[in-house]
C-alpha cells in the first residue's frame, strides 16, 4: 500500500468520528500542557536564581571561620575553639597568585542617625576591594579608599535606600553620620542593587572592617571574600587557600565556598525540581493514553469488515498494523500540537499577569514533548493494532 493511501485512510478515520477523536486529542493536549506549563515555570525559577547569584560575579571564593564538615573526634589536647579569621588573614589571602581583589566582612544591626532622622538597618564592614569582589558601582561620590586595614578613617558609603531615607534629595556627601556610638563622615553612594533573596542591598551603610570589628566588638571577620582571575579554576584558588590559612592556623579551621560550585550544586538541586514538577505534569499524559487505547480498540471493532477486506485483497498483516499504529501516532501527535499551544499559551498568559514569575519554555523541551506525544500513541496503539492485524479475513467479512 503507498504511503499516500495510508495517510488518506487513518485521516479518514480520525474524521469519521469528530468528536470522539477530539476528546481524544483533548486528553494529549491537556498533559502536554501541564508538562509544558510546569516546566516552563520550573526553568524560569532556575534561570531567575542563577541571576540572582551571578549578579555579584562568579569568580568568587568565601573563606569562613569553622569547619563545617565532621571529621571525627578531635585528639587530646588540642582546643576545640575555633580560631577567627583576622585581618593579617585576609591581607595574606590578597597576596595569593591570581587574586584580583579581596574584601574582609563583618556585619551587624545597629542605629545609623543623621540629618535629624535615626534609622536601625545594617552596616557592613568591609574592605576597598568590595567593589571589585561583588561588581557594585558608585553612584555619586568614591567608595571606601584603599588603607591600612587597621587604621582606616572613619568614612561611610550609603546604600541607594538608605541615603533617601536619612538625607532625601540632599547632597550627603561630606555630613556627619553616627553609626551605634562612633561618628563617620560619608564620602560615596551607591548605585541601586535591589534585593537579593529577600534581602535590601540598598537599606545598608557600608564602613572599614577594623571600624566594624571595634563597632560590634570582635576579634575577627565573619568571612573573606577573594575575586579570582577568569578562567582559573575554583578548585586551583581553593587548594591555595587552604594551604595558605592551614599554615597560618596550624589546623584546618576554616571553610572555603566558591561561587562555582555553589552554582553547579545549585543548578542540580534546580534541575530536579523542573524534572519533578515535569513528571507531575506527566500524570496527566496517561489519561491521555487511556484514552487513544480506549479509541483504537472500539476502532478495530467497528472496522472489522474493513480489516477482512484489506486482508482478503492481499494486505500484509504489517500493513493492517501499521495503519491502525499510525492512527494512533496521527491522534497524538496533533494532540501534542494542541498542547503545545495551549501550554506555551497559558505560559505567555501568566508571565503577563504575574510579571515577577519568570516563565521560559526552552526549545528542547517542545521538541521533546511532541516526541513523547508520539511515542504515547505508538505505545498505546500496539495493542490495538496487534489484535487487528491478527484477525482472520473469513471471521472478519462474516462479521461485516
Amino acid at each position: 500500500m503507498l504511503l499516500t493511501d495510508a495517510t488518506q485512510l487513518a485521516l479518514r478515520a480520525i474524521t469519521a468520528h469528530r468528536l470522539r477523536s477530539f476528546l481524544t486529542l483533548l486528553g494529549i493536549a491537556v498533559g502536554i500542557a501541564a508538562v509544558i506549563l510546569l516546566t516552563s515555570i520550573g526553568e524560569g525559577i532556575h534561570r531567575f536564581v542563577l541571576a540572582e547569584f551571578t549578579r555579584f560575579g562568579t569568580n568568587i571564593a568565601s573563606v569562613s571561620p569553622g569547619k563545617v564538615k565532621t571529621s571525627g573526634p578531635a585528639p587530646t589536647g588540642i582546643p576545640t575553639s575555633v580560631r577567627p579569621l583576622s585581618l593579617e588573614d585576609a591581607r595574606a589571602l590578597q597576596r595569593l597568585p591570581h587574586v584580583t581583589a579581596m574584601t574582609a566582612t563583618v556585619w551587624g544591626n545597629t542605629e545609623v542617625g543623621a540629618n535629624g532622622r535615626l534609622r536601625r538597618t545594617t552596616v557592613n564592614g568591609v574592605g576597598a576591594g568590595m567593589l571589585k569582589v561583588y561588581s557594585v558601582k558608585v553612584k555619586t561620590g568614591q567608595f571606601l579608599p584603599p588603607e591600612d586595614l587597621e587604621n582606616a578613617r572613619a568614612f561611610v558609603v550609603l546604600g541607594a535606600k538608605l541615603k533617601a531615607e536619612l538625607f532625601g534629595g540632599a547632597n550627603p556627601l561630606g555630613a556627619r553620620v553616627r553609626v551605634g556610638n562612633l561618628q563617620f563622615r560619608v564620602i560615596g553612594v551607591l548605585e541601586a542593587k535591589g534585593q537579593f533573596l529577600g534581602v535590601d542591598l540598598d537599606d545598608a551603610a557600608y564602613i572599614p572592617t577594623a571600624r566594624a570589628l571595634e563597632l560590634y566588638n570582635r576579634d575577627g571577620v565573619m568571612k573573606i571574600d577573594v575575586a579570582y582571575e577568569e578562567g582559573v579554576p575554583a578548585a586551583r584558588i581553593a587548594d591555595a587557600i587552604k594551604t595558605l590559612l592551614m599554615a597560618r592556623h596550624g589546623r584546618e579551621d576554616f571553610t572555603i565556598t566558591t561561587q562555582e560550585d555553589m552554582l553547579r550544586t545549585l543548578s542540580k538541586i534546580l534541575d530536579i525540581l523542573t524534572m519533578a514538577v515535569g513528571a507531575l505534569g506527566s500524570i496527566s499524559l496517561l489519561v491521555g493514553a487511556v484514552g487513544i487505547v480506549t479509541i483504537m480498540t472500539i476502532a478495530v471493532s467497528e472496522r472489522t469488515g474493513e480489516i477482512g477486506l484489506l486482508v482478503a485483497l492481499g494486505a500484509p498483516r504489517r500493513t493492517i498494523l501499521g495503519l491502525f499504529l499510525g492512527e494512533a501516532v496521527a491522534l497524538s501527535a496533533m494532540g501534542g500540537v494542541m498542547g503545545l499551544a495551549l501550554g506555551i499559551g497559558l505560559a505567555q498568559v501568566i508571565h503577563f499577569a504575574v510579571p515577577a514569575l519568570p516563565v521560559h519554555t526552552p526549545v528542547i523541551f517542545v521538541i521533546l514533548a511532541e516526541v513523547i506525544a508520539a511515542v504515547i500513541g505508538l505505545l498505546a496503539g500496539v495493542l490495538p493494532a496487534r489484535r487487528a492485524a491478527r484477525l482472520d479475513p473469513v471471521d472478519a467479512l462474516r462479521a461485516e
